[in-house]
């Protein structure tokens, strides 16, 4: 096995190519301008809308509503040019994702979701609660665990996020980190793809996954990341202890940041005539290693049925 700094001592870069919020409240069918208020989704909606249209919300006054009640918002779309001043303010206090579109996009949106006079402006509702990355950590120490957690870096298919969650809370892991732009959310697509997973494995959405990396350093925490050029492959790097995992995009793997603040990478060592994983996949095989050094060594896993 192969550790790559002593006990105590900050991590040292060994790449390769370098140097070495919490509770929900209300329900979006009780706000009006949710589609929950139009009735079921027919068939043809549900193909369609990216998102689930329960967890939507349209019209300036009750998207304020859903914000200022305390729920969980992934996102809020508002037409360019028409933006709404106290729309804006709320979503920079709350720390909620605002993209802008043109009315064409807006309008396609708005369709999708069964949504009826948007007047510029939709919310996209999460359909749990996101907790901080300190209670990740505090819900280990409260166990008596090493903490093991997964760090996502702009992971954007709903399909592939639901699946890490699904095998982050098989591998008995503290929790997932994914960032809150450029990625996919908790959106109730992920949830059914997670097979229910969502609702027992803590989700943190941090605004910088850089940030957090140096934050899960700072409380003793080891950070590995992934990717296919790294030199040292998985099966010989000690992954016991405080472990994070950084699993990169689907299509560009870690960014170059990111993959800087790393403590070390490993690759998954392959034949045949691919090169790389589905980022659900890599992650799974990497999780079961952790799982397989602290069953080894005789350690407890991470979280049981009962500390979730």
């Amino acid at each position: 096995m192969v550790r790559f700094r002593d006990k105590g001592d900050r991590p040292r870069r060994v790449r390769a190519d370098g140097p070495g919020g919490t509770g929900s409240s209300g329900d979006p069918r009780r706000l009006r301008g949710s589609r929950a208020s139009r009735g079921p989704l027919d068939q043809r909606d549900q193909r369609d809308s990216g998102e689930d249209c329960d967890y939507v919300v349209w019209g300036r006054r009750p998207v304020v509503e859903a914000v200022e009640s305390g729920r969980q918002v992934n996102k809020i779309l508002v037409v360019k040019g028409g933006s709404d001043p106290e729309v804006l303010a709320l979503a920079r206090e709350h720390r909620v994702p605002v993209s802008f579109v043109d009315r064409a996009t807006m309008d396609r949106a708005a369709a999708e979701a069964g949504a009826g006079n948007h007047q510029g402006v939709l919310a996209f509702l999460a359909p749990i609660s996101y907790v901080q990355i300190d209670d990740i950590l505090e819900a280990a120490r409260a166990a008596g665990q090493d903490p093991f957690i997964a760090v996502l870096d702009g992971i954007e298919d709903p399909q592939n996020l639901g699946s890490i969650i699904r095998t982050a809370n098989a591998a008995r892991a503290h929790g997932v980190v994914i960032p809150a732009r450029r990625s996919s959310q908790v959106s109730p697509a992920v949830v059914r793809a997670s097979a229910g997973a969502a609702a027992h494995t803590p989700v943190a959405r941090v605004v910088n996954i850089a940030n957090c990396i140096e934050r899960l350093k700072q409380a003793g925490v080891w950070v590995v990341g992934t990717e296919p050029e790294a030199p040292l492959p998985l099966w010989d790097a000690d992954l016991t202890g405080p472990i994070a995992v950084v699993v990169g995009s689907e299509g560009r793997g870690m960014s170059r940041l990111v993959g800087e603040r790393c403590d070390f990478t490993v690759n998954i060592p392959m034949g045949g005539k691919l090169a790389s994983l589905n980022a659900g996949v890599a992650w799974a095989v990497v999780a079961f290693e952790i799982v397989r050094q602290r069953l080894k060594k005789g350690g407890p896993v991470g979280q049981s049925d009962s500390d979730s």
